[in-house]
């Protein structure tokens, strides 16, 4: 069995074998879509090593997968893999030169993950057990990780339902690891998968998903921000700005929690957000890219888009609008806009776990 090995895409025209027509896509016209990246299987997260290296989650095929550009033309032409027999393998972040990725119920990590790379050509990275001190359920299990600048890591557990109550207080939360504990930095959140630091504010901003089975329009999925650790974010008992729950709205028993600050849309299910830190798109600087991954039981479909959030200086949302929409036509959808990523010049990458694909985003 061959661990590492290569791969060359030939990207000729902007219609490939997933079929999505980059044509199709709608953008800013002084902006281009371009693929980087296809053949990756689900693929969601993506983090960037100090030496260029791209690594992304691959959630149905159990893999993390490291991708380079070792000719600069904005396309991935080498594809190592990193690890592999994992369990929903989506969550994947860099720190201090260790890559750290996630399955269910465990977290791992590569300590120096370049120089393993490097060094051993025929056999994977070593992985160390970082956790697997979390739940084993499935449903909304699948983790987005994050690095706050001190090297404290962070991760999301969802709810083992659409909407329930459970004993085990880790549930419907956002954690931050602490030795092999867990401290709470939101509670109350449903299913957040994607959530970023305000390059400024240092505070942490989230998406959650809003549940299902409460009509086409309602409840909202969400924009948060935390403001201090350990406050609730309504779940099961309120949802979106004004929402009670029918089954556990009544049970609430002086829950005082924190409405969202900003309603994205019902059933359109964000799946991962950034904070743009970089320079190549003008006036972007500290704007949020939301991946809204779309609608699975919605009579009439949304979602299916990528959309950017202007705040002002105290957090509060300004300003919201597509940035990248095309994937929905006519009620059939090409693709699902997964995770955005911001690559170290500046460029913007978008994973499709529908279309297995990678775009990268640049000015024209």
């Amino acid at each position: 069995m061959i661990n590492k090995f290569k791969f060359v895409l030939l990207v000729t025209f902007s219609v490939f074998s997933s079929g999505v027509d980059l044509k199709d896509l709608r953008i800013d016209p002084s902006y281009k879509i371009e693929l980087f990246a296809s053949d990756i299987d689900s693929p969601r997260q993506m983090a960037q090593g100090d030496d260029g290296r791209l690594y992304i989650g691959s959630r149905r095929s159990g893999k993390i997968f490291a991708l380079r550009d070792t000719d600069d033309n904005g396309v991935a032409d080498s594809k190592e893999l990193v690890a592999e027999d994992l369990f929903l393998a989506t969550g994947v972040s860099f720190y201090d030169g260790d890559l750290y990725f996630s399955e269910v119920n465990r977290i791992w990590k590569i300590e120096n993950i370049a120089t393993q790379l490097n060094n051993n050509l025929s056999k994977l990275p070593t992985k160390i057990l970082v956790t697997d001190n979390l739940p084993k359920d499935e449903w909304h299990g699948w983790k987005w990780l994050q690095h706050d600048e001190k090297g404290n890591l962070y991760t999301n557990v969802g709810a083992p339902c659409n909407v329930c109550l459970r004993d085990d207080q880790r549930y419907a939360s956002i954690l931050r690891l602490k030795g092999n504990s867990w401290d709470f930095v939101a509670r109350g959140v449903r299913n957040s998968v994607g959530f970023d630091f305000h390059p400024n504010l240092k505070k942490l901003f989230f998406t959650d998903n809003g549940r299902d089975w409460l009509g086409d329009d309602s409840p909202s999925c969400e924009l948060n921000r935390v403001d201090s650790d350990g406050q609730f974010f309504g779940f099961p008992y309120m949802h979106s700005i004004n929402v009670s729950d029918p089954e556990y709205g009544h049970l609430n028993s002086g829950f005082r929690f924190v409405s969202p600050i900003d309603e994205l849309g019902a059933h359109v299910a964000p799946t991962g957000m950034i904070f743009y830190k970089g320079e190549l798109f003008k006036g972007y600087k500290n704007n949020i890219f939301i991946t809204l991954h779309g609608s699975w039981n919605r009579s009439k479909k949304v979602g299916y888009k990528v959309i950017r959030v202007v705040l002002d200086d105290e957090g509060n949302v300004t300003e919201k609008s597509d940035f990248i929409s095309g994937w929905l036509k006519n009620e059939k959808v090409s693709g699902r806009p997964a995770a955005p990523f911001m690559m170290k010049d500046g460029s913007i990458l978008i994973s499709d776990d529908k279309a297995n694909v990678i775009y990268r985003i640049t000015p024209k």
